[in-house]
């Protein structure tokens, strides 16, 4: 698999699905150019019906939760080998990206990254 999903994120994505009464809801994660680093992580809630199977890759937690994340071939690029993650901090919860191979850095809230040359 090129992208791992934490058991954090696939539990609280299967929360949202819930909540929403949506099976059909998957993580988007896009890389933009951007951040204090270079690029930054995007990431929204999109219907599985949304994505492109020509541009997009579908990534499917393997605990059975069905919970998705989804990506575009640029963004899987710098992205390979990385794990989405969900965290809960004193300042908030949030999806995340960590251990990014392709990253020489980061910020320190972890939205944005630089590339290694």
């Amino acid at each position: 698999m090129l992208i791992d999903i934490t058991e954090r994120a696939a539990s609280r994505l299967k929360e949202i699905m819930s909540k929403d009464s949506n099976p059909d809801l998957a993580l988007r994660v896009n890389v933009t150019s951007g951040g204090c680093h270079g690029f930054q992580y995007l990431m929204s809630l999109t219907n599985i019906g949304a994505i492109s199977p020509e541009d997009d890759t579908v990534f499917e937690a393997g605990d059975g939760s069905k919970a998705k994340v989804v990506m575009d071939e640029p963004s899987l690029g710098l992205l390979k080998g990385s794990k989405v993650d969900f965290t809960m901090e004193l300042i908030g919860s949030q999806f995340k990206i960590v251990g990014n191979p392709a990253a020489s850095s980061s910020c320190g809230c972890g939205t944005s990254f630089d590339i290694k040359t």
